[in-house]
């Protein structure tokens, strides 16, 4: 008699085997999480190569500090809040070199994500370049407030604890990100259609795929690293 498939091992179990010495166990947290990390990188950055190293960037993080992990949030929680902290980290890095993440119409066209080159059409393309372009202008905090609860679709409390601040201040940080984006937006509404992602819930599903690693080497082992190799400019 065949037996019953098990059910899967939770994140805080593949935490808890990584922490113990489980090889596999990291690998299987990156493929479970990494597109939505890679999206919220890509959104608050507007850069793919450098989304992709703050991605990199957070789960070294993350496999070397999991023994810290005391289970006060979710697991998922905790892989957000260090992936924020990374970007936020590169905006203000950016900032001192007084460089800006869409600059130019070159670098615009490499932020569209994988589903959305080739077969979108023209206009939803020139709304996604518009959007970012208008995001690059605020402020990284409330830039990582907005692309989690109006274009990620998270509630403003998972948002809080993912950012470590109270909800209040997103729930501010939020109103004053879409009050300086509102006239640089505006010309889109008068447009019809589709005028904004920046609504509450439009993008719950998070469709943004990392690319995939360029080599041999695989995202699904123990070596966080792995998830760096598809971010760059092709």
């Amino acid at each position: 008699m065949a037996s019953e498939p098990s059910e899967p091992l939770s994140d805080s179990d593949l935490l808890a085997r990584h922490v113990a010495g489980e090889p596999d166990a990291f690998g299987e947290l990156v493929r479970r999480h990494r597109d939505r990390l890679w999206a919220v990188a890509l959104r608050t950055l507007g850069d793919r190569e450098e989304a992709a190293d703050a991605v990199q960037d957070a789960l070294v993080s993350a496999f070397r500090a999991a023994h810290t992990f005391r289970g006060q949030s979710a697991v998922t929680t905790w892989l957000h809040r260090i992936t924020v902290n990374a970007c936020l980290d590169r905006v203000r890095k950016a900032a001192t070199r007084k460089t800006s993440p869409v600059d130019d119409t070159e670098r615009l066209e490499q932020l569209l994500e994988p589903h959305e080159s080739a077969e979108a059409p023209a206009e939803r393309q020139d709304l996604h370049r518009e959007l970012l372009a208008a995001l690059g202008t605020l402020p990284a905090e409330q830039r990582a407030a907005l692309v989690l609860v109006d274009m990620q679709g998270y509630p403003v409390a998972e948002a809080a604890r993912i950012l470590d601040v109270p909800t209040g201040t997103v729930k501010s940080r939020c109103a004053r990100g879409r009050a300086r984006l509102a006239p640089l937006l505006v010309h889109l509404r008068s447009e019809g259609g589709e005028a904004s992602e920046l609504s509450p819930g439009r993008n719950r599903t998070q469709r943004a795929s990392v690319p995939p690693a360029s080599g041999p080497s695989d995202t699904g082992t123990s070596d966080p690293a792995g998830v760096k190799g598809g971010g760059g400019r092709t």
